[in-house]
C-alpha cells in the first residue's frame, strides 16, 4: 500500500514538473507556436492511451489462443468476455458514479453543445473499462473509446491552458486524429477521421495542427508497438481495370450490408440493454448470449483484426481453428459458409457486447464485416468457377466500402485503407466502393450508425454549422416564463385588460391544470376589441385558434424550425405538458448572433 502511494506520489510530481516547464514554454514563445507544441503533447498523449490499450487487447488475445492450443480449453473464449463485461459493469456503478458516455456522439455533443468540454474522467474511463470489455473478449472496437479519450486529452489540456473555444475544439479534434493515427498507423486517415466525423465546419489553417498531432500519434505508436498488433498488409495490392464492374457491384452490397448492420446493431443493443433486469443480471445475460455465439464462431472474439489478415492472405481456413467444425478446414465451401454466417452475426455479437454493458465501438466491427463481405464477394464467383478473383483485393476494399457506408465518412474510408496496404495500388476501386456505399446507405440512413439516435432527436448535426450553433443554445436559460393566461371561461373584455396592460400580442388558453388548449392573437381580434358590441357578444371558445407549442427540453435547432414552418413570431413552452412560459424567434437569433462570432474554427 506503502509503495502504491509512493508511486502516486511520484507521478504527481513528475506531472507537475512537466507542467511547470508547458507553463514556462508558454510564456515564452508565441500563442500559434505553443498552440503546435500542443498539438504535438496532445498527440503524445493519444498514442501513449492506443499503446495500453492495443497492446493488452492483442496480449489477452494471445493468452486466450495459448490455452486453447497448449492447455485445450475451448471454452476460454467464450468465458473471458463474460467476465470481461462483468468486469466493466463494476468498474462503471463503482468507480464511476453508475454512468458512462459512450460513442464517438459524445465528442460531437461536446463540440456542438458543450463549447468543446470534456468530462475529465474520459480521459481514464474509456481507457478501462474498453480493455476490460474489448481486451477480455467482447465483440466491439477500440478505436471509439480510443477517439473519446484522445479527445478528453485535448479538450482537458486545453481548460488547463485556458485555451479559446476554437482553439480548444481544434485541440479535441487534434486527440481524435491522433488515436485514430496511432491506431493504424494511418495519419493521414486519422486527419480526414477529423476533419469528415467532428469538425464539419473549418479553415484550412487547421490542417496544420491536425497533421501535427495526426503525425506525432503515428510516430509514437510506430515505434513502440510491434506491427503485428496493427491492422496491417505489407503486400503489394494493384488494381485490374477488368474487374471494375465487380467492384461496382461490390459497392452496391456493402451499402445495402451497412444498413443491415446499423438496423440489427440497434435492435440488438436496445432490447438487450432494456432487459428487465439489475444491472449485473442483465450484464450476465447478454454476455452469456455472447458467449455462446462466441463459441460457435471463435472469431467473433474482440476486434477479430487477426482473421482479418488471414482472410486478406488467402489464409481463410485459419478462421476456422478453435470451432467445432475446425476438421473440416480444407473444404473451401464449409470455409466460405462459415465466413459468411459469421459476418451475419456480427452486428448481433456487437450488440450484445455493448447493450449488456461493455465499452466498445463499431469501427473495429466495421472493418471486420467489410472484409468478410468483400472476402465471400470475391470467393463466390471462384468457387462456381465463374471467374479467378483476387481475394486479397476485395477483402480489403470492403472494408472501406463497409466502413464509408456506416460512418458516412469515405474520405476516412479511402484512405485509411491506402495506408494500412502501404500504398495507393488500390485508390481507383477504393473511389468506387466507397462512394457507391456512402450514397447508398446515405440515401436509406441520414445520419451515420454513431450519431443516429441523437440526430434522430436533434441534439446534434455536425455538418450543418447553424444547427450547431442553434442547439448549444438551451432553451431553459432564453425563454420567458412572464405571461398572462386566460380560460375558455373568462371574456373577451379580459382579454382586452390584458393586452392594454401588458403589451402581449397574444394571449394563451389554458385550463385549471395549465394544459394548453389553444391561443388568442391581437391582430386577429383587434376588430372586436374596439367594437364595444362584438366585445359584449364573441366567446374566447370562438376566437381562439390552436397553439403551437415546444417541450422545455426541445432543442433550439428543432424550435426555430417549428417557428419557421408555421411562421409564428414566438412559440409557447411547456414541461410535463403543461404551459410555463414562451420564447421569441427574435431572442433566439439574438442568441444565435451573440455565439456566432465565436464558432468559427480558423
Amino acid at each position: 500500500m506503502d509503495a502504491v502511494k509512493n508511486g502516486n506520489t511520484r507521478f504527481r510530481k513528475a506531472f507537475r514538473y512537466i507542467e511547470g516547464i508547458v507553463y514556462l514554454l508558454k510564456t515564452i514563445i508565441s500563442d500559434r507556436q505553443f498552440l503546435y507544441l500542443s498539438c504535438v503533447l496532445v498527440g503524445v498523449s493519444s498514442a501513449l492511451a492506443v499503446i495500453l490499450l492495443k497492446s493488452f487487447s492483442h496480449g489477452v488475445f494471445k493468452l486466450a489462443t495459448y490455452l486453447d492450443t497448449l492447455y485445450k480449453l475451448p471454452f476460454s473464449n467464450s468465458i473471458l468476455p463474460v467476465v470481461g463485461i462483468l468486469l466493466t459493469v463494476f468498474v462503471i456503478r463503482k468507480f464511476l458514479d453508475g454512468s458512462l458516455e459512450k460513442g464517438t456522439s459524445q465528442i460531437m455533443i461536446a463540440v456542438a453543445k458543450r463549447s468543446g468540454f470534456m468530462p475529465r474522467k474520459q480521459m481514464y474511463a474509456q481507457i478501462i473499462t474498453s480493455s476490460l470489455t474489448v481486451g477480455l473478449g467482447g465483440s466491439a472496437g477500440l478505436e471509439s473509446p480510443i477517439t473519446i479519450t484522445g479527445a478528453a486529452f485535448g479538450s482537458n489540456y486545453a481548460q488547463n491552458f485556458r485555451f479559446n473555444y476554437k482553439d480548444r475544439t481544434l485541440l479535441l479534434a487534434c486527440g481524435v486524429a491522433a488515436g485514430i493515427a496511432a491506431a493504424f498507423n494511418a495519419p493521414i486517415a486519422g486527419v480526414l477521421f477529423a476533419i469528415e466525423v467532428i469538425l464539419a465546419d473549418m479553415s484550412v489553417t487547421a490542417f496544420i495542427p491536425l497533421m501535427i498531432s495526426s503525425a506525432t500519434g503515428a510516430i509514437v505508436s510506430a515505434v513502440v508497438l510491434k506491427e503485428s498488433i496493427l491492422l496491417h498488409f505489407k503486400e503489394q495490392l494493384t488494381f485490374d481495370y477488368s474487374n471494375t464492374f465487380y467492384y461496382v457491384i461490390l459497392g452496391v452490397i456493402c451499402g445495402l450490408f451497412a444498413l443491415y448492420h446499423a438496423r440489427m446493431f440497434r435492435k440488438i443493443e436496445h432490447l438487450t440493454a432494456n432487459l428487465p433486469y439489475k444491472p449485473y443480471r442483465k450484464a450476465l445475460v447478454g454476455a452469456l448470449m455472447l458467449a455462446v455465439l462466441i463459441f460457435l464462431f471463435p472469431t467473433l472474439f474482440g476486434e477479430g483484426y487477426e482473421s482479418i489478415k488471414s482472410l486478406a492472405n488467402n489464409s481463410a481456413e485459419n478462421v476456422l481453428d478453435n470451432s467445432l467444425i475446425e476438421r473440416f478446414n480444407e473444404n473451401k465451401w464449409v470455409v466460405f459458409a462459415f465466413v459468411l454466417f459469421t459476418l451475419f452475426f456480427k452486428s448481433i455479437a456487437t450488440g450484445l457486447t455493448l447493450g449488456a454493458g461493455g465499452n466498445g465501438g463499431n469501427f473495429a466491427p466495421s472493418l471486420f464485416a467489410g472484409s468478410y463481405l468483400g472476402f465471400c464477394f470475391a470467393k463466390f464467383f471462384e468457387l462456381i468457377g465463374f471467374k479467378e478473383m483476387p481475394i486479397t483485393n476485395f477483402t480489403v476494399v470492403g472494408m472501406a466500402g463497409l466502413l464509408s457506408g456506416l460512418f458516412h465518412s469515405p474520405l476516412t474510408a479511402i484512405f485509411l485503407i491506402a495506408e494500412i496496404t502501404g500504398g495507393y495500388g488500390l485508390m481507383v476501386p477504393l473511389l468506387i466502393v466507397s462512394s457507391i456505399s456512402f450514397a447508398i446507405s446515405k440515401h436509406y440512413d441520414k445520419h451515420s450508425m454513431d450519431i443516429y439516435t441523437l440526430a434522430d432527436k436533434g441534439m446534434v448535426f455536425t455538418s450543418d454549422k447553424d444547427k450547431n450553433i442553434l442547439n448549444k443554445i438551451e432553451l431553459h436559460t432564453i425563454y420567458n416564463n412572464s405571461v398572462e393566461t386566460l380560460t375558455t371561461a373568462d371574456t373577451m373584455y379580459q382579454a382586452k385588460t390584458i393586452f392594454l396592460a401588458t403589451g402581449q400580442t397574444f394571449i394563451p388558453i389554458v385550463n385549471e391544470d395549465q394544459t394548453i388548449e389553444g391561443i388568442i392573437y391581437l391582430n386577429d381580434v383587434r376588430h372586436i376589441l374596439f367594437n364595444q358590441y362584438q366585445l359584449g357578444a364573441a366567446a374566447i371558445s370562438e376566437e381562439m385558434k390552436p397553439a403551437f407549442s415546444v417541450s422545455l427540453s426541445e432543442n433550439t435547432g428543432n424550435v426555430i424550425k417549428i417557428i419557421d414552418d408555421q411562421h409564428l413570431s414566438e412559440i409557447l413552452v411547456t414541461q410535463n405538458n403543461k404551459l410555463v412560459g414562451y420564447v421569441t424567434k427574435v431572442k433566439i437569433l439574438e442568441v444565435y448572433r451573440e455565439n456566432l462570432k465565436d464558432l468559427r474554427i480558423e
